[in-house]
């Protein structure tokens, strides 16, 4: 298990490298920066570090004067302050303006485990989709989050990457990483998951645990929420018009409504049979404290979770 990272890991390393390639990039803590895996880069740049304090509210609204400055500011903390804490301002000040601030949110989701419910951000997502410009990015391993470090870096414009404590197996070695690009991680004729950051791993092993029924089931990593590949989605729903999701976050406004939205939309018009959808996710419910491992199920957001709206789902599509 010490030989995994977590996501964070891999943003440590990204904003080094994105900072060695861009001299406009620039970090601004909240003093939380070891979490954040800051240390290698602090020691390296010194100079375009600033350390605001805990005072997420003034870390967006300094990150909004520096771009309009003409630097590339990384705003960093936990994904429940930043952009929980400091919404408005990320609406108001970078969102409207459209400014080039990237913002990072860190232990997300449940797997924050001890940390208890008021650090478990379950709604980040929901808040930055909403903010029109914002580019939103889930990696599923360190090495993902390194290449989604380095793409935000050179995209114009706001940007939300989310990233997780719970280390992680790397599922996305040699595979490009393409902005708004979803990763076919493993394929199959019979159904598609689809699944964002932590619950990718969950989503390649319930498709291995389904082949006890024989049915090859894609597993499809929506890296990016958005923009979102709405044609994978399309030719998914097309292909077998089964989709279950996989997500750690709230069932409203994050992975589920993006893809149910996509299918309901005027290119789901293209779809030529009627799609199942079902969804794992956090059904309008706080988290609790506890190992990670043990708040995921309990929760439910594990692989038998996946294979089990599998099984409704192929259920529901037998019966049409």
């Amino acid at each position: 298990m010490s030989n995994l990272k977590g996501t964070r890991d891999g943003f440590g390393e990204g904003i080094i490298q994105a900072a060695k390639l861009h001299p406009e990039v620039i970090v601004l803590g909240a003093d939380l920066d070891d979490s954040l895996r800051l240390t290698g880069y602090k020691k390296e740049f010194p100079d375009r570090f600033i350390q605001v304090g805990v005072a997420e509210q003034n870390l967006a609204g300094t990150a909004a004067g520096l771009a309009l400055a003409g630097f590339t500011p990384f705003i960093t903390s936990y994904a429940a302050f930043n952009p929980g804490r400091n919404w408005e301002q990320i609406r108001t000040a970078i969102g409207f303006s459209n400014l080039g601030v990237k913002i990072i949110g860190g232990h997300a989701g449940l797997t924050t485990g001890e940390d208890g419910a008021s650090a478990q951000s379950l709604e980040d997502l929901a808040l930055t989709l909403v903010i029109p410009n914002m580019t939103v990015i889930v990696p599923c391993d360190a090495i993902q989050a390194t290449a989604a470090t380095l793409a935000l870096a050179s995209t114009p414009g706001p940007g939300y990457l989310r990233l997780s404590r719970e280390p992680s197996q790397d599922l996305t070695q040699d595979l490009p990483f393409i902005l708004g690009k979803a990763q076919i991680l493993r394929l199959g004729a019979d159904a598609t998951i689809f699944a964002t950051g932590m619950m990718v791993e969950a989503a390649l092993q319930a498709a291995q645990t389904l082949q006890i029924h024989n049915w090859q089931i894609q597993v499809v990593n929506l890296h990016t929420l958005k923009p979102l590949d709405r044609h994978a989605i399309i030719t998914a729903a097309n292909q077998s018009g089964i989709i279950v999701t996989a997500e750690e976050h709230q069932l409203i406004g994050g992975l589920s409504a993006r893809v149910s939205q996509v299918i309901t939309s005027e290119l789901g018009k293209t779809i030529h049979q009627p799609t199942i959808l079902e969804s794992v996710a956090i059904d309008d419910k706080f988290g609790e404290s506890g190992p990670a491992t043990a708040v995921m199920e309990k929760f439910n957001l594990t692989a038998k979770a996946i294979v089990a709206a599998m099984e409704t789902a192929m259920f529901r599509k037998s019966r049409l």
